[in-house]
């Protein structure tokens, strides 16, 4: 079949295009986080697998599940963008991609299955490409096995990596690029002009609350394994100058199937709420409250009450319950830190969407309206629409927990909870560069916290406009986050 398929290169960021027809042996794509440089390889690819020249490719990650949800989208999402669907058939279920015009195919697999790799066939020849993404997850025993099964036949062979550079001591860095053994390509965010000047500024923005994630994460440059977050010379003074809870315990209340009455805070030692503020009644008093939900089910649920307009932690329930008392509880929270206590208005609760939105809808069934609101287009309609809770992707989070870093350098006095001051002292920064608790830790603290500096910006005051503290910048920004398909705002 011939078809005349012409590809501008206007479609590409202009730091990638030498690359386009490389045929090196070993090419690694590194540097900054949201530099472009998976997506331009799915163009690489795609842009190849239309030549006559035969390219069979294998894309490999750690595990397989997760290309699913990277790699195989990024693949079809050139495929339609360049207009090509009827040229490409698609196996869903099988992840595979094939090019009708010549044969050419794609299959994906783990190095968590060995044996799967091994084999792997193609209908028309050999493999002739490997595509390593986020290789950095990757054993060196692991890159040699597909070095072997890229040895013998006729066709030229290449393997890609592509990474984020975290720890400076890692493998990759000695044996291909210190080496010179592989065509190095550079990139970071600068280099993407298909960049939102929003999304830019949220980067950049890195550099004045957290210099480090700025460097690593939006700069490229390589990390250090296991560096701690938060300021612990802060922390730990604050933890020496700590006053206990004023009230512990719960609410009760009657629930009838519809909704909530009669709420009643129960003094319990034992109690997963700590009060350290009591409402305040007069009228300009508004609060806010951050909640992260358990995960997968061995984390914790999480709430974190804020004076939104001085962020001074005044209570925080933890505990490990089904997700409908988790509801319940807030709800009671969010009452009795507003309406209940002669407030203007109900707490601003916002909660994390990612994993369960249960708590976020049985709030709205319960009559709860005063959620944080992010917007959302519809991928029908085109249209911006508004939803209830806060989503963490990977641009909101390290937004939010630079922001959180600085409230701990700067204003460590607002924090009054011992046991999220002790998690703090916990987080670190992985071989990945990701910040996160180490392993059999929990960060649930730290997100519920964060959730609920980053919401105090929505809550409205009767006759003046809420700041954070003086030093900090509100901001707003509009992302598009392609790993979980929707803009967010962000105040």
């Amino acid at each position: 079949m011939n078809v005349n398929i012409k590809i501008s290169k206007k479609v590409f960021n202009d730091v990638y295009i030498p690359y386009l027809e490389n045929d090196d042996r070993y090419l690694i794509f590194y540097g900054g986080g949201s530099s472009g440089k998976s997506y331009f390889i799915a163009q690489r690819y795609i842009y190849r697998l239309i030549q006559p020249t035969r390219h069979n490719l294998l894309v490999v990650r750690q595990t397989g599940d997760t290309n699913r949800k990277s790699t195989f989208p990024l693949l079809k999402q050139v495929i339609s963008n360049w207009n090509l669907s009827k040229h490409f058939k698609v196996n869903e279920s099988d992840m595979r991609i094939k090019c009708l015009l010549t044969g050419n195919e794609v299959a994906f697999a783990g190095l968590d299955d060995v044996e799967k790799i091994k084999s792997i066939t193609f209908e028309n020849g050999e493999l002739t490409d490997i595509w390593v993404e986020e290789a950095t997850e990757c054993q060196e025993a692991d890159i040699n096995q597909l070095k072997v099964r890229l040895r013998g036949g006729k066709s030229k062979k290449q393997i890609v990596l592509s990474f984020n550079p975290i720890n400076i001591q890692h493998w990759i860095k000695g044996h291909f690029i210190d080496s010179k053994l592989a065509t190095v390509c550079f990139s970071t965010y600068k280099d993407n002009k298909f960049l939102t000047e929003d999304d830019r500024k949220a980067l950049e923005d890195l550099k004045f609350t957290d210099e480090y994630t700025y460097n690593v994460y939006c700069l490229g440059q390589w990390g250090i394994l296991g560096k701690t977050v938060f300021d612990a010379r802060k922390i730990q003074a604050r933890l020496q100058n700590l006053s206990k809870p004023i009230k512990t315990g719960y609410f009760a209340y009657k629930y009838d199937g519809l909704k909530i009455t009669d709420i009643k805070w129960v003094n319990d030692k034992n109690g997963y709420i700590h009060i350290y503020q009591v409402p305040n009644s007069p009228i300009m008093t508004r609060y806010c409250i951050g909640g992260d939900t358990a995960g997968e089910g061995s984390d914790y649920f999480t709430g974190h009450v804020l004076d939104a307009k001085t962020g001074m932690q005044v209570a925080v329930l933890k505990h490990q319950f089904d997700p409908d008392q988790y509801t319940k509880q807030m709800y009671c929270l969010g009452k009795w830190y507003g309406t209940l206590n002669r407030c203007s208005q109900d707490a601003l609760i916002g909660i994390e969407a990612n994993f369960d939105s249960f708590p976020i809808r049985e709030l709205s069934r319960l009559g709860y309206t005063a959620q944080y609101v992010r917007e959302k287009i519809d991928e029908y309609t085109g249209k911006m629409e508004k939803r209830f809770g806060f989503k963490t992707t990977s641009i909101t989070r390290p937004t939010i927990i630079s922001n959180l870093i600085q409230v701990v350098r700067e204003h460590t006095e607002t924090i009054n909870d011992k046991d999220t001051l002790e998690e703090l002292l916990t987080i670190i920064r992985n071989e990945k560069g990701r910040i996160e608790a180490p392993e059999g830790g929990h960060d649930d603290q730290m997100m519920g916290l964060a959730i609920a500096h980053e919401i105090r910006s929505q809550v409205v005051f009767a006759q003046e406009v809420m700041t954070p503290y003086p030093e900090f910048k509100v901001w707003r920004m509009t992302v598009n986050d392609s790993d979980y398909g929707e803009t967010l705002t962000i105040i």
